[in-house]
């Protein structure tokens, strides 16, 4: 897909320098600009680089004045960065304007799917499925019985959906998401082995929720899991059943939450954080990577280590954790010399 210097800046209300029929059909690093490239230009330190590079087209900010001559054509606008994200959004847009059915694909019978939807090969839609205006289903993804999808959300391959589950408006499933297998429920027995307790319950996730690749998401015991709006996982999370997410939530990569915790409304999670099951975590609490959260949280609290405690608190105290050798030398030392003295 080939778009016009014009065009481009059509699309960010911007002003073009140099010639604007000229075509690119690729992005790059304006250090590694090539002949029908687009790049950007926001951080002065890469300034250098737009008189070497070879990109067809870049973009930079308003005020922008070449001191040397420059080959790359310019579309200025009012800022480089948010320009070009913009771009990538449109661009990733039209790319994913997908629509119909493609075959071999089973969809049950008692599903209607909309004519702006897209079912992609060998995906299954179980019965009454509801799906929404501009949902995109692609290859291998699998939608179980019972199953709502709103609109514009969109499964990426290998997506699993679990019967009775509730995907809300404008959600991204990503490849290898499973949504809705079974919480962790077993209990022990007599003959001393454990007996699975069904898991009844569903997954909620309301509008505008992200889950990354590879991420699980387990269905309620009984009642539902539920993500709300606007909260956004990254890769590798495990969520277990019960478990609550405030909206505008976000957890980094390998976060496990277990059974039954509640999390509140714009928290910050980060990567390797594990938090036990029955708590309570408050709004716009902040955790950091690797924490072990064993007990409630209050609300604006912000917590490392494990298990975690107060921020602040772990910096000062790490300063003596990494001179604890040094610390005990010197207490050894001092007892021999009191010892010595006696």
């Amino acid at each position: 897909m080939k778009f016009t210097a014009e065009q481009i800046a059509g699309i960010l209300e911007g002003t073009v320098v140099g010639d604007p029929n000229i075509e690119v059909f690729k992005l790059s690093k304006i250090e590694e600009g090539a002949q029908g490239s687009l790049t950007f230009l926001s951080n002065l330190k890469y300034t250098p680089y737009i008189y070497t590079t070879e990109a067809s087209i870049t973009i930079v900010n308003a005020d922008f004045q070449p001191t040397k001559p420059i080959s790359t054509t310019l579309i200025k606008v009012e800022d480089a960065y948010e320009g070009f994200t913009k771009l990538l959004e449109y661009y990733d847009r039209i790319k994913s304007l997908k629509t119909g059915i493609e075959q071999p694909s089973f969809i049950s019978e008692t599903v209607k799917v909309p004519d702006t939807a897209y079912i992609g090969a060998f995906a299954y839609i179980g019965n009454n499925v509801n799906i929404g205006e501009n949902v995109k289903i692609y290859p291998n993804a699998f939608v179980g019985d019972n199953v709502t999808i709103g609109e514009n959300t969109t499964i990426y391959p290998g997506g699993k959906v679990y019967s009775d589950c509730i995907i809300g408006k404008r959600c991204v499933i990503n490849s290898g998401v499973i949504i809705g297998a079974d919480g962790f429920g077993f209990a022990p027995n007599k003959e001393g082995s454990y007996s699975k307790i069904p898991q009844i319950g569903n997954v909620i996730l309301e509008d505008e929720v992200d889950i990354g690749a590879g991420t699980t998401i387990d269905r309620a015991t009984m009642g539902s899991t539920i993500l709300r709006q606007g909260v956004k996982l990254d890769n590798q999370i495990q969520i277990a059943h019960n478990v609550e997410i405030g909206k505008n939530t976000v957890i980094a990569a390998q976060t496990g939450v277990a059974g039954s915790t509640k999390i509140g409304e714009h928290c910050q999670i980060g990567g390797q954080v594990g938090i036990a099951g029955h708590l309570t975590i408050g709004n716009n609490v902040k955790i950091q990577a690797q924490s072990g959260i064993g007990r409630n949280i209050k609300d604006n609290e912000v917590l490392q280590g494990s298990p975690a405690f107060g921020y602040g608190d772990f910096n000062k105290s790490y300063v003596y954790f990494k001179n604890l050798p040094k610390l005990a030398k010197t207490i050894n030392e001092l007892e021999k010399k009191v010892d010595g003295n006696n």
